[in-house]
């Protein structure tokens, strides 16, 4: 086997190393992260899911500001009509928690989630970023039609054999292939077949995708290193994808507690769950975590949930309280370094990698 890091995905994306930075929305996925990144080498991704259409714009053009080199935008596909049945005993649920904090009790009112996903979409095409990458599904025919006229490269994430094959006939340039090891939300479409995700580890993954699609394949979940970098390619895939590597990077957005609580963790820390958002996503379990499993009460659908615990996960940000805010992470974190530049990281990783390749 002749692997080399000169992948048909570095020549796809125009990069000089086939290492790509996870989309991470809600603040650790930082403008200047993804700048880093792209500048470094790799493919540095804008987690946009959370961010306002205008906000999204001012990042693109910050990226823009800091590097000449391709970059990414990651979205969220899913459906963001909030449903509220039952909404009473969670934010009865969530009211103790909110007491402990010091902030006020929720409004006896339906939850609203804006839907912006048009917008941002919209502002992506006007500002012709060179790629776009979806979880929780497909872009929609009509706006990939769009970013496929403009030029733009499409990327997918895909948890089982059956997702890649559907992002592939969508016409899809690549996929990347989430391992159940992987940080954050689960990227599988439908949640009816799997409500906690699909969770077939990347090692399993990687290899049966691989073999059953002819675009590029870019391997994620639980990978930290050169080694894993070397490990990918040996699988099938043409690249990978990291996230919970770059949490602790010195342009990361995570904030003090956050990146304490990541580095004082193991490969035993986390776990699958739905209690921050709704939808199954692996992170540090926490007193939150630990709290709504005892309460054995379903939390809301995605995004309902995420929308009615945000009041939480802020007050607990500004008071530095790791206990109560989502503290996603992978299960490779004792591989972490304490802000390491992200140029450093993709530079050690890619010295790793080749030195393994000789």
């Amino acid at each position: 086997m002749n692997l080399r890091l000169d992948t048909d995905v570095c020549r796809l994306f125009g990069i000089r190393y086939p290492l790509f930075l996870a989309g991470m929305a809600g603040g650790p996925g930082t403008a200047e992260l993804a700048a880093a990144v792209s500048e470094a080498g790799g493919l540095g991704f804008l987690g946009a899911a959370y961010m306002e259409p205008e906000a999204i714009r001012e990042a693109i053009r910050a990226i823009r500001a800091k590097t000449s080199a391709p970059f990414g935008v990651n979205l969220f596909t899913v459906s963001l009509t909030d449903r509220n049945d039952g909404v009473e005993a969670v934010q009865g649920r969530l009211d103790v928690i909110r007491d402990r904090l010091g902030i006020d009790r929720a409004a006896a009112a339906p939850v609203r989630t804006p839907d912006r996903f048009e917008e941002q979409v919209q502002v992506v095409l006007d500002e012709r970023v060179p790629v776009i990458s979806t979880a929780f599904g497909l872009l929609p025919e009509r706006l990939a039609a769009r970013a496929k006229a403009a030029g733009m490269r499409i990327v997918a994430m895909a948890t089982t054999v059956r997702e890649a094959m559907l992002a592939e006939q969508a016409g899809c340039d690549a996929v990347v292939t989430q391992g159940a090891e992987a940080g954050g939300h689960r990227g599988t479409f439908e949640l009816d077949e799997h409500p906690m995700g699909a969770a077939v580890g990347t090692f399993a993954l990687v290899p049966q995708i691989a073999d059953r699609v002819r675009i590029p394949v870019i391997a994620a979940g639980g990978i930290m290193d050169g080694r894993g970098l070397v490990a990918a390619l040996a699988l099938g895939a043409q690249g990978a994808q990291l996230g919970t590597r770059f949490l602790t990077a010195a342009e990361s957005g995570a904030q003090a507690a956050y990146r304490k609580a990541l580095l004082g963790s193991t490969e035993e820390s986390t776990v699958i769950t739905k209690a921050f958002s709704g939808r199954p996503a692996r992170g540090i379990r926490n007193a939150f975590v630990r709290e709504w499993e005892a309460g054995g009460l379903e939390p809301l659908p995605f995004p309902t949930q995420n929308t009615a615990t945000r009041d939480i996960r802020g007050a607990a940000a500004k008071q530095g309280n790791a206990e109560y805010l989502s503290l996603w992470a992978g299960q490779g974190t004792r591989m972490l370094t304490d802000g390491q530049r992200a140029a450093d990281i993709v530079a050690e990783i890619v010295g790793q990698a080749r030195a393994m390749l000789g």
